[in-house]
Order: C-alpha cells, then structure tokens, then sequence
C-alpha cells in the first residue's frame, strides 16, 4: 500500500507512465524506432582474381567467393537490382613482387575488373581499396626494408606513399568512383588527395580507413585476399586495439589531409570508437563489419545455436546506431533481400 501511494504521488512514473505501452505490437514499435538499417547504408566487398569462369567459394567465409571478372560483374548487377548503393572490391593479382607492381598496373587485375564493371553496369558505385598486403610477396601493406643482420623489418613509410598513389591514380584512371586507402602509412590521405588532384581527379572522394585496428578479426580476409604476412604482423603500422585517443588523432590528421569521409575498422569491437568520432567530428563515417565478425555468427548459425538473419540485422542495426553512416559488410547481399521483404 505505501508503494503504491508513493507511486501514485510521483506523477511521472509508475503507474502513470508505461514505457510498455509503446512496445505491444510490431506498428507502433516501428512508428517510435529509433534506429532504421536500410539497404541504402550498404557497401559490398567482393573479391576478384584472374581467370574466366571463376566462383571459388571461400571456405571461412560461405556465401562469399573469389571470382573472375565475368562472374564479377554478373555478381554486380546482382547487388545492382537489390539496391546496394557501392560495392568495394579487393585485387588476387596473378603474380606478387617485392614492389607489389600489380597493384598499380594498367592491366592489373583491380583495372581490368573496373573497366568492365563500368562498361557493363551502370548504377553502383565502384571503390576500390587502395593497400600493397594483396600484392607483395611479403604480404605487408607497403615497401619492405629488412636488417640481413638482424631479421628485423620495418615498412617504409614514405616510400609506400609513392607507391599508393600510383596505385589510386591508376584506379582512377581506370574508372573507380571512390578511393578506399587501408594501409595506415602516415600522410597517405594528404599524398593521394595531391596525387589525384594532380592528374583530374579532384572529383573523386577518398574514403579513409582512419582508425585501422590491429585486430584479431582479420583472419578470414587474409585467406579471401590471400594476404597473409609472410613475416612478422602489423602492430607496427596498424592502431593498438586498447587506444580510443589515438583514434582521434588519426581521424584529425586524415580530414586536415582530405579525407571525405572516415572509417573505423573492425565495427562491432569498436562501437565506442565509432560513436566518439561521430560525435567529435561530425563527418561521414563508414565502419567495416569484418571478415571474423561475420563468420564467427555463419559459423554458430551452422551449428543451429542462433539465427542468422536476426542477429546479422541486429548488428548491423548496433552499428548503425553508434552513428556508421555507411557499412560494409559481407552480409550486404543477404540484408538488402531480408530489408526488402
């Protein structure tokens, strides 16, 4: 009875005020959503390597393939009549040097699957991820200098930056839409926004993986990309998972070098960070859903211990929420036919 009283004086709670009342059927909970994920945040990754006829399923992450160009663009406007805004596409060169030449090649395997995507399908964006890991015999982002004496390594950073500006340059050439750098050497924001201003392409955008986590989570891409470092790992140039700060500095330094919009990589491990640049900057921000986020929830689906689809939309949906503008993931394809329906 005194609870009751005391509820009753307090005019704003209960049993006056029943947040119940805005949660009972599924029409008013969608007039009073907070959150929407629409097809229209949506960015693909796709895989593709030399050859004709190709659809190598990639056995860490099923539903996704390594694939020729023609099955690339077939796969393409696919994604075109679902609605999917952009896909991002990652280069399996036919053969890997010390320089990682293909990467900047005019007939590199990237330039030849964007000339075709082009002339073939005509409402997708086309981003391209500019990095050296895919191309190098080494398998590390950038030019690699060795101690004989020692073993030890160290990525060159200022020579790297030559060498990923003629790969964006040449990407541009080819036809891409947008320019993706991944590789987290410093300046590479500032040297290929010059790169491409200098050549006529002051039209295109840089989409900067700004804060680039040295995580865990990788290790399906690695085998789709064939990218695996030959030696040693990343931690060097890539940002330390236990650091939010330092994300800030990064992101500060890319938009004063010209970056149109700023990702966070990995997504669900680095919500907070996500929220915390929003917030700050208030600029556009992608945040890659990676490789292990996804085929650690294909990998319980297949084992019956929960629903796929509801929890690919609910991240999806956490990720949104801590303010993505723009997500990639490999889940693109299958949310834009669950969103549709």
């Amino acid at each position: 009875m005194i609870l009751q009283t005391f509820m009753r004086e307090n005019i704003m709670g209960f049993p006056e005020r029943r947040l119940r009342r805005l949660r009972s059927n599924e029409n008013i909970r969608r007039l009073v959503r907070e959150t929407q994920i629409s097809i229209d945040d949506l960015i693909m990754p796709l895989f593709v390597r030399p050859g004709k006829g190709i659809k190598q399923p990639i056995p860490s992450m099923p539903g996704n393939f390594q694939m020729s160009v023609d099955k690339l663009v077939e796969e393409v406007k696919i994604l075109e009549g679902l609605g999917i805004p952009g896909i991002i596409l990652f280069g399996i060169p036919e053969k890997k040097d010390e320089m990682g030449s293909d990467a900047y090649a005019d007939e590199g395997i990237i330039q030849k699957a964007i000339i075709a995507l082009k002339r073939e399908v005509k409402n997708i964006l086309v981003i391209t991820d500019v990095c050296m890991c895919e191309y190098t015999n080494h398998g590390h982002c950038g030019f690699v200098r060795t101690d004989d004496r020692t073993g030890h390594f160290e990525v060159d950073n200022d020579m790297t930056l030559e060498l990923l500006v003629k790969e964006s340059v040449s990407h541009a050439k080819a036809g891409a839409d947008i320019i993706a750098p991944s590789d987290m050497m410093d300046g590479r924001v500032g040297a290929i926004r010059q790169g491409l201003d200098e050549n006529g392409f002051e039209h295109i955008p840089v989409m900067a993986y700004s804060a680039k986590y040295a995580s865990g989570f990788y290790g399906p891409f690695r085998e789709a990309a064939e990218s695996t470092p030959g030696f040693g790992d990343r931690s060097s140039y890539q940002m330390d998972p236990h650091n939010a700060a330092e994300a800030l500095r990064e992101v500060s330094l890319d938009i004063e070098e010209g970056a149109d919009i700023v990702m966070v990589k990995p997504a669900l491990a680095y919500l907070d960070i996500i929220r915390i640049i929003k917030d700050k900057f208030k600029y556009p921000v992608a945040a890659y859903n990676v490789s292990g986020e996804f085929s650690v929830v294909k990998a319980a689906s297949e084992k019956g211990w929960i629903d796929e689809k509801r929890v690919a939309l609910e991240i999806l949906t956490s990720i949104k929420r801590a303010g993505a503008d723009i997500i990639l993931t490999y889940w693109a394809k299958d949310a834009a036919q669950w969103l549709r329906k």
